[in-house]
């Protein structure tokens, strides 16, 4: 199993006092319309951790529920990133505008507190900031936990590594790269309910004629993939490619990723073939499968994740 599964320690315990709540922007959490943006309210617990309120949708377009009644593990990932945003916008002052890069995102859900109800479920984010490195009195990289608790139960605890780049930086850490791009796929998508997906847009990955093996589909289309124009495929884009990725690999059945360690290497540029593949990691328990993917471009690694978890009940 990814080692995201040992990510069950508890942050510290909370103080005991602490700010009032304050409501949270869309913009603080890099989304353009309301029905992707999760966080509700948030507060200063420490200097180094906050808490935030988020929702769960039970009827997300794109984060749709999965295995029947679960809340989709990728939309609680969503959720840990948003938080985490929030924290350093809100609590450190980064200012809006600047670029937030995750190099790794590890989780690991427990899906008997993520059963999906007929209304959007409250959940309790804790966010905890560690081995932050500053810059002109503003944190630029550092490390992430976070545990999401639904009704005093734990849903799922997170680990992830984080930098942040002024625009001026970011451009030119980029160079002729830094321009916004339109994507509008030509390649046909794999069926939607092999790729586990109920609606076509959705799918991102095309055949490639050979097993275990897809090209990146990146349609700028995508309304809650892609919030506004972007330079690079979004990292949201890549986890997603991951999850179909070893649904398509695992065959019938599929599987629903409720533990994830990934690391993401350099940007997936536009205009350029993005390779995806696949492979079923053998020794797994009975019931349970692990996943390897792995994204390259250019000849170079993009990004590589591990997913851990039980085939799909459908």
């Amino acid at each position: 199993m990814p080692e995201a599964a040992v990510l069950t320690d508890p942050v510290p315990a909370m103080d005991a006092e602490a700010d009032a709540a304050r409501p949270v922007g869309i913009d603080m959490v890099h989304r353009t319309r309301p029905e992707d943006a999760f966080p509700r309210d948030w507060v200063r617990l420490a200097h180094d951790r906050f808490a935030v309120t988020a929702v769960l949708p039970h009827d997300h377009a794109f984060f749709a529920p999965v295995d029947g009644d679960r809340h989709d593990p990728l939309l609680v990932a969503e959720v840990m990133r948003q938080a985490a945003m929030l924290a350093f916008h809100a609590g450190y002052g980064v200012p809006l505008g600047h670029h937030f890069l995750l190099s790794g995102l590890d989780f690991a859900c427990h899906q008997e507190h993520l059963r999906v109800g007929g209304a959007p479920a409250e959940v309790d984010v804790e966010v905890y900031c560690s081995d932050l490195k500053w810059r002109g009195g503003l944190p630029v990289a550092g490390r992430v936990a976070w545990t999401v608790h639904r009704d005093g139960g734990l849903a799922a605890t997170g680990v992830g590594v984080t930098r942040f780049t002024s625009p001026e930086v970011y451009r030119r850490m980029r160079g002729d790269a830094a321009a916004e791009h339109i994507s509008i796929p030509d390649a046909a998508p794999v069926r939607a309910a092999l790729a586990g997906r109920s609606r076509t847009e959705d799918v991102v990955l095309s055949a490639t004629g050979r097993d275990g093996l897809w090209e990146l589909r990146v349609d700028t289309r995508h309304p809650t993939l892609f919030q506004r124009p972007n330079d690079h495929v979004p990292g949201m884009l890549l986890l997603e490619a991951a999850r179909q990725a070893a649904w398509l690999a695992v065959g019938r059945g599929g599987i629903v990723p409720t533990e994830a360690v990934s690391r993401f290497h350099r940007y997936a540029e536009f205009g350029s073939p993005c390779r995806i593949g696949a492979v079923v990691l053998p020794g797994t328990a009975e019931g349970a499968v692990t996943v390897q993917v792995t994204g390259w471009q250019n000849g170079e690694t993009v990004f590589t994740a591990v997913l851990s978890g039980l085939r799909a009940r459908g």
